[in-house]
């Protein structure tokens, strides 16, 4: 298994609130749909017939001589599920060091922190994974493990193939957080339309985009460029062809950037040549602003 020790401490204390509130269900630390009287108060409502006495507000009733009851935001927990994308091209660059962060070595050291951060606060996580070794699946536990579980998981994948990961997201509940982690080469459209559908019906979908350094300048030279998740695809990029792949990828992160937020998720970009701490709080905080 990898070492996360240092990441995982750089987290210590971070929380990941919810961007919106979520339906009722078991106590925990997000927002609540449902109201009552217990948890974060709120605001004051009129006494009604049936109301519990014991939630008045006596006070208020000495100096105002009517009766309020107090209202509050009910706290519960939200599932976290993590849709890792482990397709062939998310294995980019393919070099011989190991000092050099690959798209995929970022998303599972992003999933751990997230899942770490999730669980941290007494929320179930599970993981869904697509990779050479198929779709892999964690159910959500909240469990002591769970998280050494995920990375051992994560670690023991290769990168390959072309699975879609739209199907994945109806295979979570829709009173769940949904965190897609992928680099967007592959079914993005019926990703967006999925992910749109789920967050229609209730479930909070977040994307986070991982881009290469390399994808965002590319090294100077001539290069045979090989899809690989398309391996008959070759093109040859010089300096003429490689300005006009600077303006399209531009083009590629701001369309799916907009795409994601028209379809009420979240969206982030990350880079694998940032701080794995950093990424793993620009999410939570780019998340947690939108509350």
């Amino acid at each position: 298994m990898s070492d996360y020790g240092p990441l995982l401490d750089a987290l210590r204390g971070l929380r990941w609130p919810a961007r919106r509130a979520v339906g009722a269900a078991l106590p925990g630390a997000h927002r609540s749909r449902q109201r009552g009287t217990s948890g974060e108060f709120t605001e004051y409502r009129v006494y009604r017939q049936g109301d519990d006495p014991k939630q008045l507000d006596w006070k208020l009733l000495g100096r105002s001589d009517r009766a309020f009851v107090r209202l509050t935001d009910d706290r519960a927990i939200v599932a976290t599920w993590l849709i890792v994308d482990g397709s062939a091209s998310m294995a980019f660059p393919i070099t011989g060091s190991s000092s050099i962060a690959t798209k995929w070595s970022v998303a599972r050291a992003v999933a751990i922190g997230l899942g770490t951060v999730a669980n941290a606060s007494s929320d179930p996580v599970g993981l869904f994974a697509v990779s050479a070794d198929g779709t892999t699946r964690l159910a959500a536990r909240t469990r002591s493990g769970t998280i050494a579980e995920m990375a051992r998981t994560l670690d023991a994948l290769t990168c390959g193939g072309r699975e879609p990961l739209a199907p994945l997201l109806t295979m979570t509940p829709v009173s769940s957080r949904i965190v897609i982690i992928s680099d967007l080469l592959g079914d993005v459209d019926a990703l967006l339309r999925t992910a749109a559908q789920r967050t229609a019906a209730g479930a909070i979908v977040e994307c986070v985009h991982v881009v290469a350094a390399e994808e965002i300048a590319p090294p100077s030279g001539v290069y045979l460029a090989t899809d690989p998740e398309h391996t008959e695809m070759h093109r040859v990029l010089d300096k003429r062809a490689l300005a006009s792949y600077h303006a399209q990828f531009a083009e590629f992160r701001a369309d799916v950037a907009r795409r994601w937020r028209a379809a009420g998720a979240g969206y982030t970009e990350v880079r694998t040549d940032a701080p794995l701490p950093r990424l793993v709080r620009q999410v939570v905080s780019l998340q947690g602003a939108r509350l």
